[in-house]
């Protein structure tokens, strides 16, 4: 058999087992992660597990994050198709992709160079062209492109960065890992009346979001 057709049986074991299995039910969610070859986004020698139910290093001591987190949290922005997302944390672009599935436009900001290009160099290949890239502080937004429809954060921070509620449009939703650098809650917010509101979703453990408005260096 094909090494093609094998990392489409793990893809679809992966949506069975991982993400419907643990309750994802948004449909649009389990096609793009049944769609995304996450093993592209992975160095070559750690392909045959880039469908494991783990996290796995990318580098410059990040990691690209389990699938069922990354469905978890896509699940939680209920994308529908026309809304323009900010992502801090490009890492691998494995999360990028996926929401360049389901949205109208993605704006990710990564802090690593090297990071940056390799995600770009995937997703290009892959044929997105609804994404846009920076190099910069995440904490700090992306304020020439806000408002956004949606905020993805895909680092810990200890508090939820202001700069990022003011660029989250009224009615849009945010989620965020909020702790120490040890232990945190994924926090998912609806911004209303100019203010967000928020609730805890689960526990989990992200590498920390550095920067301005969240863990120094």
């Amino acid at each position: 058999m094909e090494k093609v057709d094998l990392y489409r049986l793990a893809r679809e074991r992966m949506v069975e087992t991982q993400i419907k299995a643990r309750g994802i039910k948004d449909e649009r969610v389990l096609k793009a992660m049944l769609k995304v070859p996450r093993h592209l986004f992975v160095d070559e020698a750690l392909r045959d597990q880039a469908y494991g139910d783990f996290p796995l290093p990318i580098g410059e001591g990040q990691t690209i994050s389990q699938p069922y987190i990354v469905a978890l949290m896509t699940e939680a922005l209920e994308l529908k198709g026309n809304e323009r997302v900010l992502e801090i944390g490009t890492g691998s672009g494995y999360q990028t992709a996926i929401l360049a599935e389901l949205a109208l436009w993605v704006y990710t900001i990564e802090r690593f160079p090297t990071l940056l290009e390799r995600a770009k160099k995937v997703l290009k290949e892959l044929g997105y062209k609804n994404i846009s890239f920076k190099l910069d502080d995440g904490t700090l937004g992306w304020k020439e492109a806000a408002p956004f429809d949606a905020i993805i954060v895909t680092a810990a921070s200890p508090d939820i960065p202001p700069p990022l509620v003011e660029q989250l449009a009224e009615g849009g939703r945010m989620v965020i890992p909020i702790g120490d650098e040890f232990s945190q809650t994924l926090i998912k917010g609806v911004k209303k009346g100019g203010k967000l509101h928020t609730k805890a979703l689960e526990p989990v453990r992200f590498v920390k979001l550095v920067g301005a408005y969240g863990f120094k260096e």
